[in-house]
């Protein structure tokens, strides 16, 4: 796949420490790796992170400790964790914010696009989430469009739905980095 060089982009991957869908994490992290994108990975704390089917991943950053302005896109990983862990983490709604506001690209996937919901950014727009009621709740209560699709991007904002969205969920991150 030849498309634009990033080799020069730099994205902050958002897990939850216990929970999150391994593949939302690591299937768009292979192919952004394979784009020459430079990953840094952001959660609670730097103690090893555990995906619901049990993959780990060591943060690099906590949370509360990331400059936004030194990356290009914020991606956010989803799993049952991300819910419990991830939803109320005032920190993070406050990355998203900035984020979006300095025209970055801002992606959850999953139940993790309820933190766009939350933070504000949704309002008025297109996106998807998990299809479980409380997520579309939350989307519609965020005043998002919701629709039940794999991925839909709006402007900057790429949201996707579930982990076999994984794959197309990455490839619209990275296609949405290049513009």
């Amino acid at each position: 796949m030849s498309g634009p060089n990033l080799d020069s982009k730099k994205i902050l991957m958002v897990v939850a420490q216990e929970g999150f869908r391994d593949e939302e994490f690591f299937e768009p992290r292979d192919l952004f790796e394979d784009a020459g994108i430079t990953i840094t990975v952001a959660s609670k704390t730097t103690d090893v992170a555990t995906g619901a089917l049990g993959r780990t991943v060591r943060p690099d950053v906590p949370i509360d400790k990331v400059i936004i302005s030194e990356y290009d896109a914020i991606v956010i990983a989803g799993g049952a964790g991300s819910r419990k862990l991830l939803w109320p983490d005032k920190n993070l709604q406050q990355l998203v914010v900035d984020a979006f506001e300095h025209d970055k690209v801002v992606a959850a996937i999953c139940v993790s696009p309820v933190i766009l919901a939350r933070a504000g950014i949704l309002e008025g727009k297109k996106a998807t989430v998990f299809k479980d009621s409380e997520s579309i709740k939350e989307l519609k209560k965020g005043k998002a469009n919701y629709e039940d699709a794999d991925v839909i991007v709006t402007e900057n904002i790429v949201t996707a739905r579930d982990p076999p969205s994984a794959e197309a969920f990455g490839e619209a991150v990275i296609e949405a980095l290049g513009n």
